[in-house]
């Protein structure tokens, strides 16, 4: 075989083999679409079937009503609430101690930092019950304030994204804004800040989806139906005491999948920008 036949050959392999690969990791969506226009009793008996013989739209109008007079408008506005103000509160303050971390001269400024690494390894059943009981105390549970205010407090996974992006960038640019007059503030919001904006999108990105997908937290804190959010509401679909109408909780899944595609698909050069920016000086 020729050396173009063979190049030629070892594409079409590559493509075939990650063709396949890419439609069993879509596999699932595209079961779970399909099943959002299925009658509900035949969810799980034609399971194998991919699509249904009969497509029923109404699901998604079903879907829609919610429960007890509370619809999914509400539900969903409930999320963009939350989400909103909570990746706001998590970029701007992951921001600001990203700064310190990487311009500012403190005392035990690298202790301080281990320490905030080490939070990062801490997994969230193990503060979950000490924070109940504190937010329990503060008078919050069933409000929004425990799943909006700590985000307001730096997250680390984000400030070790941003202060990475920080390091990349020449100290000498600080220096000649102090010639210029520019205090500590004014090289913050003028110089880094505008620098770092593709780390603050890829920590925007990856905060909404987090808070979008969040279902524990709202699951312990929020006790009002009215104040749920969309992954707390597609729980009350499914009830043990009567017939769950997997059509129409499909439907609605499917529907709370479509603002993180959408987000994705619009900002995603910025997680390639910000994460492979981030990791060329340490």
């Amino acid at each position: 075989m020729q050396p173009k036949q063979q190049k030629l050959a070892k594409k079409v392999f590559q493509h075939v083999f990650l063709s396949l690969f890419t439609l069993i990791m879509l596999y699932p969506l595209l079961w779970m679409v399909g099943s959002s226009f299925k009658e509900s009793s035949e969810v799980f008996v034609n399971a194998h079937q991919l699509f249904p013989d009969e497509w029923r739209f109404s699901n998604y109008a079903e879907g829609w009503k919610g429960f007890a007079g509370i619809t999914f408008t509400t539900f969903y506005k409930n999320t963009f609430i939350i989400v909103t103000i909570a990746t706001v509160g998590s970029i701007l303050s992951s921001t600001i101690i990203a700064y310190g971390f990487a311009r500012i001269n403190f005392r035990f400024k690298k202790l301080w930092f281990a320490i905030m690494m080490m939070t990062m390894m801490l997994p969230f059943e193990m503060i979950m019950i000490p924070q109940y009981i504190m937010f329990n105390a503060f008078g919050w549970v069933d409000t929004y304030l425990p799943l909006i205010v700590p985000t307001f407090f730096g997250i680390p996974f984000f400030i070790f994204l941003i202060l990475q992006f920080m390091r990349t960038i020449p100290k000498e640019l600080d220096q000649a804004a102090r010639i210029d007059g520019c205090n500590t503030i004014t090289i913050f919001t003028r110089i880094i800040v505008p620098l770092v904006v593709p780390a603050m999108m890829t920590s925007a990105i990856f905060s909404f989806y987090w808070r979008w997908d969040d279902f524990m937290a709202p699951l312990l804190y929020l006790q009002t139906p009215t104040k749920y959010p969309v992954s707390l509401a597609l729980k009350l679909f499914s009830d043990p005491e009567a017939v769950t109408n997997w059509g129409a909780m499909f439907a609605m899944t499917t529907l709370s999948l479509l603002p993180i595609m959408i987000i994705f698909f619009i900002f995603q050069r910025y997680i390639v920008d910000g994460i492979s920016t981030s990791g060329l000086k340490g």
